[in-house]
């Protein structure tokens, strides 16, 4: 079957984009609202180079500027590119839609590279009148400034010309940035790529897209489909953009590292963490200064030229303090990590400290200390250390990191600036920073600077001051309406919330088919990989869907009737949880999976890891803060989660409860044939899986949504598969009248009743119990 090939989304609000099917439905190309003509909308001619107060006017009109793919050798428009691509990609033009796409992503990668140059060749630009600033005053200080200014910023523009057309270094619209901010050339490329018989780069195309966009049900089951095909490898899933997204890696590399208690080497991936984030935060701050940009709006047109180059300045600086957000900012969530660097340190000082680097610990803690100066934890941690180091008189005195001190140092005379213009020239601006001193903010904003921070930590504490409330509006304690199936472990006996275990929901003969089933299809492969598992490399991982069962089923491999029990079985589960869980609206299924796990022989001696590290199903846990962030990139619509055992002759690969510190915890569940697991998928039911040291273990992973836009739409296709076929199938009804009925829930954590739910998390093999 095809891949889905889902319509990539609009480059404009001016635009649908449908997929290559829907003729009738394409937009003529007149009505395509060219990029560089939304570019040029913005403002009449003039644009600067954002160094600050000297006005450069850059060529206004693309009559500069040379073809596509340039023969001067110059960087061209890379929306241009854009536009050319997404016009040969409703052509079915596959060839020349794939030149473009990828030519308008490497150029756009070409001019951040070329701006991060110029803003280095040019930083000591007019350094040699920077002495006069000392003795000069009034009017003549104020012509240096300038000159020295121009001098930089001339320096900027020749070095630019010298790579860029006229018409590349104009600003693009805020469509495009949207489009490529979200990698939508990538939805494009990967459908393209398909249609070329590309897969492997179709699949890689995919994935980079999913990174950014996991709530994207129909790439989601694209990538699925990608793993089975033949010719695909691992290799494909990697992100083109990880570049920009290294000091993620590291992040999780150090989080893994302590996860183990290898302290040794979360040293090392978190300085490498901290390097990397002070890397990136500079090099966004370098597109800040030499990127171009429209002027801003004029809102009173009685101002002089101090007061519009003071703006034009303070929209550089502003630019510059938010890349903290963006840096911090994982992708496909829209939140940043608050205190992201902070954050790093104090998991730093804390490794050290345990690896035995004590003066480390302490150059460390003095850095963290630059931030938050009064923190009466730091304070004895730094005390506790120097303790440690009596009689080493330099390592009790070494300072904070340099980097750390230049990074607070000119970050808080920056807000300094910023701060002035919003007391006395009406600019906005937004902190990005928690730990902003009070005394950087002028008395007359401190109030409702004070309120605003309040209101913030509240909110962030908001998650463990309701640890327990469980706002999903399932009650569990309802009738068990299965013949045979019993309650072994109730809340009371699993020490927690809305958790259930019932026996008795499969017979042993049943066990074994679908036990038979999976073994079958795993011989066969395509479509059931035996990989390393994505959170092990100690143990192999294998699935299977109803769908790809159906199917190897229609060639004869398996029995259709055992295709059939698999289907049948997730539906059993629905009607017990629906039940028990006394529901509130209708439950659909979001995800099935037959998922079994086997230890690699060989790989398991002095083994400290988990099969699957402890987690939440629908939301970000943050065992630091005891906070379930309810945003992408979780699943943050699946409402019931449930695993249903299919045997027990195995070593290890028992489930787990845990208080959110993912630490404690609260409760056991040894696997059996037939035994159901269920539970909330909030916050209050953190979980893991125990290491699988021997064996092989499987068993059908289920999840529900009350959201039914979220169903499982392979489940759905195997059903009219069958109705095709004039099989009915067992299935529960799910109407429910009421349910629009359902209370609402979401914000950014569980708790919280400020926003609505987000998007879903990427799979990568994540998903599975």
């Amino acid at each position: 079957m095809p891949l889905h090939t889902l319509p990539p989304q609009s480059i404009s609000t001016h635009i649908s984009l449908l997929p290559p099917g829907e003729r009738a439905a394409r937009p003529h190309s007149s009505s395509l609202l060219h990029p560089r003509r939304t570019a040029m909308a913005l403002r009449p001619a003039a644009v600067y180079v954002a160094l600050g107060l000297a006005l450069l006017p850059v060529s206004g009109g693309v009559c500069g500027a040379s073809a596509p793919g340039s023969l001067s050798g110059l960087l061209p428009p890379y929306d241009e590119l854009y536009y050319l691509g997404v016009r040969a990609y409703f052509k079915e033009d596959w060839e020349r839609a794939a030149e473009h796409l990828e030519k308008s992503i490497s150029t756009r990668q070409a001019l951040r590279r070329t701006r991060r140059r110029c803003h280095d060749e040019c930083s000591t630009a007019g350094d040699e009148l920077a002495p006069g600033l000392d003795t000069e005053k009034g009017g003549s200080w104020d012509m240096l400034v300038l000159e020295w200014i121009q001098q930089r910023a001339e320096c900027i523009k020749f070095c630019l010309g010298q790579s860029v057309t006229p018409a590349g270094q104009l600003p693009v619209s805020t469509d495009i940035e949207y489009e490529f901010g979200t990698r939508n050339p990538y939805n494009f490329l990967q459908v393209t790529y398909y249609n070329l018989g590309k897969l492997q780069k179709a699949a890689t195309a995919a994935h980079t897209f999913f990174v950014a966009n996991p709530s994207h049900l129909e790439m989601r089951n694209n990538i699925e489909k990608y793993r089975r095909m033949s010719g695909v490898t691992e290799d494909a899933f990697n992100d083109r953009e990880r570049e920009l997204e290294k000091h993620w890696e590291f992040y999780d590399a150090a989080t893994l590292a302590e996860s183990i208690s290898d302290w040794t080497r979360a040293v090392e991936r978190w300085k490498e963490c901290v390097n990397e984030t002070l890397k990136q935060t500079d090099d966004c701050r370098a597109q800040c200064v030499v990127a171009s940009q429209p002027f801003p709006e004029e809102t009173d047109s009685t101002k002089g030229v101090y007061e519009k180059a003071a703006a034009l300045s303070l929209s550089l600086l502003s630019c510059k303090q938010m890349c903290v957000s963006l840096v911090s900012t994982r992708p496909g969530r829209i939140s940043p990590q608050e205190d992201f660097i902070p954050m790093q340190l104090e998991h730093l000082h804390i490794a050290q400290y345990k690896a035995g680097d004590l003066k480390g610990a302490v150059k460390t803690l003095r850095s963290l200390l630059l931030f938050y100066p009064t923190d009466p934890d730091s304070l004895s941690n730094l005390q506790l250390y120097s303790e440690s180091l009596e009689g080493d008189a330099e390592a009790q005195d070494s300072g904070p990191s340099q980097e750390i001190a230049s990074y607070v140092s000119r970050a808080l005379a920056e807000k300094k600036l910023l701060y002035f213009g919003v007391e006395n020239l009406d600019f906005k601006f937004i902190d990005p920073d928690l730990w902003t001193p009070e005394d950087i903010v002028p008395e007359s904003l401190r109030e409702s600077w004070r309120a605003e921070r309040e209101l913030l930590n509240e909110k962030l504490k908001e998650g463990e001051k309701w640890l327990e409330v469980d706002d999903s509006g399932f009650y569990a304690g309802g009738p068990v309406p299965l013949v045979g199936v019993t309650v072994t472990m109730d809340d009371l006996a699993l020490n927690g919330t809305n958790r259930v275990v019932f026996d008795g929901v499969l017979s042993q003969s049943e066990c074994d088919t679908v036990m038979q089933l999976a073994s079958v299809a795993a011989s066969v492969g395509n479509g059931y990989k035996g990989r390393r598992s994505p959170h092990t490399p100690h143990e192999k991982f294998e699935g299977l869907t109803v769908l790809r069962a159906l199917k190897l089923a229609q060639d004869g491999i398996v029995n259709q009737s055992d295709a059939r029990l698999l289907h049948e079985i997730g539906e059993r589960a629905r009607t017990l949880l629906h039940s028990y869980f006394k529901s509130h609206s209708a439950l659909y299924f979001s995800y099935t999976h037959l998922v079994c796990r086997s230890a690699i022989p060989g790989h398991q001696e002095g083994r400290l890891d988990l099969s699957h590290p402890v987690h939440v199903d629908n939301c970000i846990l943050e065992p630091e803060t005891r906070q379930c962030w309810r945003e992408a990139p979780a699943f943050t619509h699946r409402d019931l989660s449930a695993i249903l055992y299919l045997n027990e002759d195995f070593e290890g690969g028992e489930l787990f409860f845990t208080d959110r510190d993912a630490k404690t915890v609260t409760a056991r569940v040894k696997p059996s044939c037939g035994r159901l697991v269920g539970f909330t998928s909030g916050p209050v039911n953190p979980h893991g899986v125990t290491a699988v040291t021997g064996g092989r273990r499987c068993a059908l992973a289920l999840w529900f949504t009350t959201e039914k836009h979220h169903r499982d739409m392979e489940r759905e296709q195997a059903e009219a598969m069958w109705a095709a076929d004039g099989q009915s199938v067992v299935k529960e009804d799910q109407e429910d009248p009421n349910s629009a009925l359902a209370p609402a829930r979401g914000g950014r954590s569980q708790t919280s009743k400020g926003r609505s739910k987000e998007r879903e998390r990427v799979t990568s093999g994540r998903d599975e119990l």
